[in-house]
This record gives structure tokens, sequence and C-alpha cells, in this order.
């Protein structure tokens, strides 16, 4: 059941980036817009939870929500400069490797040599279908003529870069904190909010597009707290890489549901990259069976 549990952020987050591309909108309008759906969410869970509250639930929740607003604001200017069907598995492998040597490192999620073993194998099956989905063709401008050009591929992994430490500090902030995930998750959707409107308030128009992505932020809130309740039973490691297999979904959503167009190798790379996540994920899930 921990496992299910673990998962379910995988089909959640992997839908975020479809469902953003589809509502449309700038990235501030998107990262504005998707604060204030989990805010909702949090809020309507908390209602009904009751969880108890403490000050360090409060003041770790809030920090980590302004780290958080920081990588989803890069995470959406990225896919902006590089496509969804490129932008995120760029994201999701940086972070993985953030977060894998984080979970592993520095809380010791990691104690036997075969638990390094496989590991680091799953790491870098990880690492590669993140590579693979990501692999533009060099003869992409002569396969798809007068095709929309996608790619800025400096601006989108400095935004990219950005994005990956402010998640990665949202994620190792309640690792570290061990804070009750039904009670944190409102005061760190206060800390998106917050963070949000400070970064995106200079520029950012307040129209239609901030409301429809709202609707993406409700699908956060659900995986953030069932990546959360991973975190306390399989570990920082095992869940977080877990939640990123979602990839899968936004990459070939991405090309059939959005339109962004591939060449025929471009297809194969995409298709390569999915079958190393799917076998990096089922490695981790393993790993917690033995």
């Amino acid at each position: 059941m921990d496992l299910v549990i673990a998962l379910i952020p995988m089909f959640a987050w992997g839908s975020i980036a479809l469902v953003s591309g589809k509502m449309g909108g700038t990235a501030n309008q998107q990262t504005l817009g998707m604060t204030i759906g989990a805010f909702v969410f949090s809020l309507v869970v908390f209602f009904i939870i009751q969880p108890t509250m403490t000050v360090a639930t409060v003041i770790f929740g809030f920090i980590s929500g302004i780290f958080w607003s920081i990588g989803q604001r890069g995470q959406f200017q990225g896919m902006h400069f590089m496509g969804i069907s490129v932008g995120l598995p760029v994201s999701t492998g940086m972070q993985l490797i953030l977060n894998t040597i984080a979970g592993a490192l520095l809380f010791g999620e990691w104690r036997k040599g075969q638990d390094f073993l496989l590991g680091g194998i799953a790491l870098l099956l990880l690492m590669a279908g993140s590579f693979y989905t990501s692999r533009q063709d060099p003869d992409r401008d002569q396969s798809l003529a007068g095709d929309r050009q996608l790619f800025d591929f400096g601006k989108g992994f400095r935004a990219l870069l950005l994005s990956t430490l402010g998640f990665g500090a949202y994620t190792i902030i309640i690792t570290w904190a061990k804070l009750d995930p039904a009670a944190v998750i409102l005061p760190q959707s206060v800390g998106m909010a917050v963070g949000a409107f400070v970064f995106t308030f200079k520029d950012i128009r307040y129209d239609r597009f901030i409301l429809k992505n709202t609707v993406s932020g409700l699908l956060w809130g659900i995986g953030n707290i069932c990546m959360l309740l991973g975190i306390q039973t399989l570990g920082l490691a095992v869940s977080f890489s877990l939640s990123q297999m979602g990839i899968i979904i936004s990459t070939l959503g991405g090309i059939f549901l959005l339109g962004e167009r591939k060449t025929k190798k471009e297809l194969f790379y995409v298709i390569l990259g999915c079958v190393f996540v799917i076998l990096g994920g089922m490695l981790l899930g393993y790993m917690k069976s033995i």
C-alpha cells in the first residue's frame, strides 16, 4: 500500500505540465494560478483532517513553500524555453540527482553496500531516461522544415538549474524536519502563494489564465501529500524518484496531446527514455521489498 501511495504523485504531477499547457498563460500566471489551487486544496484537507499544528510545522512548512515557488516558476520558464517534452525530462533528471544523493548521504537511507549498488543503478537508469527523452535529432531542422523551433537550451537550462535548487530545498527541509504531512501542507501552501506573489507581481497580468491554472494546483496538492506520506515510509530517495516517473506522462502527452513535433529519431529516443525510467522506478520499488 505504501508503494501505491508513493506512485500517485507520478500520475498527478505527470499531468500538471499538460494541464498548464492546455490552460495557457505565461510562466508567472501558471505559477500563481497553481499556488492558489494548491492553497484551496490544503485548506479543504486541513478542515477535514484537523491535524495538530506546531510552531515548527508552521515555520518550516512556510519556508519550504517559498523554495517550492522558486522551483516551480523556474520549471515553467524552462518548459516555455525548451518545450514540455524536453524541459520537464531535463528538470526531472537534475532533481533526481540532487534528491537521491540527499536521501542516500544526508539522511542515511542507503546503509548497506547492496543499497548503494542497486540505488546507483536505478539512478543511472533514471538519468539515462531523462537524457534520452530530451535528446534532440541533429537533423531536426531538415526533418521538420518550417516547424517552430522550441529550443533555447541556454536560457532553459539556467532556469531549470535555479528550479532544481528550489525544489531540492523544498523536499530536503520537509524530510529533515520530519513534519506531519497532513499538517504541513497548509503553511506550505501559504509559503507557496506568498513566494509566487513576490516573484511575479512585477511581471504578470491578472486575467482568466490565473484562474484556469488553479486546476494544476489541485493536482499538485494530491501529489504533494502522497509524496510526503511516501517519504515517511519509503524515504526521500525512493519516494521522490518514484514521483518523478510522471515524465512518461508529460513527455508523451506533450507530443501527442499538445502537438510538440518530433522526428522519427527523437520519437525513438523518447520511447527508449521512458523504458529506462520505468526500469529505474521498478528497481527502486524492489529495493524496499528486500
